[in-house]
């Protein structure tokens, strides 16, 4: 985890709101083989990176979710009743993302949110599949709602797909939540089963 970035995070956090956030490191992939057949039942090869975004959460007991990218200085919010797509592109994956936990009827409140990261955007690394995936789980965890890892992933792609647009695989999405430190994800598209294949 980059600290200067954790502690900028942190400190923006406890400017531009008041409660003490969870903050969720959520990291970017690399993938070394079947680029274009995880939607066509392949095998893919990824891995998770120590790149990544680091997102910060808390409830606000409002229907409003305050949003705050710390890379762009950008700030948008919305309301949880009119989930409608914004103008900064960025916003509509993690809007996305509140949409989908909503028809899947999970309780999800108003909340307030500061991330950035280290990833290069649309240097494919999976800088949207790290902030869906990462804002999903600390929504999870806010609110303790019971998904699993892949139901999260399942989720995260849906957003993309969905809402804002992206006819993305689920590779992205699965690497970012099954990755471990040191080892590829051989993904067996057909039945989303994976084996951790270790490297040195």
């Amino acid at each position: 985890m980059d600290i200067s970035k954790y502690k900028n995070i942190l400190t923006k956090f406890q400017e531009q709101f008041t409660n003490k956030p969870l903050v969720i490191r959520s990291p970017g992939r690399i993938n070394l083989i079947g680029e274009h057949t995880d939607y066509n039942d392949g095998f893919v090869l990824p891995a998770a990176i120590d790149k990544e975004i680091l997102v910060a959460l808390a409830p606000n007991q409002t229907d409003i979710c305050n949003l705050f990218s710390w890379d762009l200085q950008e700030q948008v919010s919305f309301q949880l009743d009119d989930l409608k797509k914004s103008s900064s592109n960025w916003a509509n994956y993690i809007i996305g993302v509140v949409q989908q936990l909503v028809q899947s009827k999970y309780p999800v409140k108003g909340f307030d949110c500061v991330f950035g990261g280290d990833i290069p955007i649309g240097a494919g690394l999976s800088s949207s599949a790290a902030l869906e995936c990462g804002v999903a789980y600390g929504l999870s965890q806010l609110w303790a709602f019971d998904i699993s890892k892949l139901e999260i992933a399942q989720l995260a792609q849906r957003a993309e797909r969905e809402f804002v647009g992206v006819q993305c695989g689920l590779m992205d999405q699965y690497a970012n939540m099954f990755g471990e430190e040191g080892h590829l994800i051989q993904l067996d598209c057909r039945d989303l089963t994976h084996e951790a294949v270790k490297v040195d």
